[in-house]
Formats: structure tokens, sequence, C-alpha cells
């Protein structure tokens, strides 16, 4: 799992807004930069590092609510919500396949294949959710939510006219 990044410049005297602003920013490019190749099934972890990256943005944005405005905020934390999400839908698949192969590894006959066909139908589970992922990960819909996140960033309770 990736590590989260440090929030550079972040001091112990800046205001609540102004660490929101720093902590979300972060944040939401640690988001973009985890969608490289999240379709890829190939590398299950990659959906893994985004996933964790979803749920480290909610978790700021959720804690930092005050330090935005009610609406632009609450159809950001929609946008994640509906990400992570889906996210979530091909992650679970992804777990299952891999732990039922492990499994299967260890059995013989009969019982080794009827696994088989367990992980077969998982199989096109998992390719159905990352087929429902692909639009929430195109590059239209990331840029939008990174749109929504930067202006909300901008529009932190009392970073105006500060860098944040």
């Amino acid at each position: 799992m990736a590590k989260a990044r440090p929030i550079p410049d972040l001091r112990a005297d800046d205001t609540y807004a102004q660490a929101a602003a720093k902590i979300v920013r972060v944040r939401s490019q640690e988001l973009a930069d985890h969608s490289r190749g999240v379709l890829e099934m190939g590398d299950i972890e990659r959906l893994h590092d985004m996933r964790v990256a979803t749920r480290r943005l909610r978790a700021g944005l959720e804690v930092f609510a005050p330090c935005f405005d009610r609406k632009a905020h609450r159809d950001a934390l929609r946008g994640v919500k509906e990400l992570a999400d889906a996210l979530g839908e091909r992650r679970d698949r992804d777990v299952a396949v891999a732990a039922l192969e492990a499994f299967a590894a260890q059995l013989e006959g009969a019982d080794r294949d009827g696994v088989e066909r367990l992980i077969g139908s998982l199989r096109m589970q998992q390719l159905q959710a990352n087929e429902a992922l692909r639009p929430q990960v195109s590059a239209d819909r990331l840029t939008r939510l990174r749109t929504s996140l930067d202006e909300l960033v901008r529009g932190a309770k009392g970073t105006q006219g500060r860098r944040a």
C-alpha cells in the first residue's frame, strides 16, 4: 500500500482553514496520481492504492467540512464517495479472486475444479465491476473532480489573500 504523502509547509500556526487547504490539495493530488493504470487488472494494488487515496481524501474533507462552502463541499464529497464506491466494487472481487486462487492451489480433483469454477464466476463479476468503474476514472470525470476540489481549496474560509 502506498504511504500517505507528507503535507509540505504544514505548520502548527496555520489556521484550521489553511491546514484544510494544504491537506485536501495534497490528498487530491495523491488521488490523481494513483489513477494511472487503475483499470489494468494484472496489478490489483494500483486499484487498492487509489481506493486508499479516496479514503484519505474523504477523511480530510469530512474533518475540515466547516472550512468549506457547504454546497461545494457536499458536491466534492459526493464525487469522492461515488468514486470510492466504484473502486470498492472492483476491489471486493480482486480480493476474493486472489484468496480463492491461493486456496485452490492447495486442493486437488473435484474440490479444485469447484473452486476454479467459482473463481471464473468471480472473474466475470470483476470484469463487470471494472467496466462500471471505467466512467468513474475517465480522464474527463477525474478532471472535473480535481477541478471541484481545487475550487473548494481556493475558497476555504479564512485562506483568502494568504498562501494556503
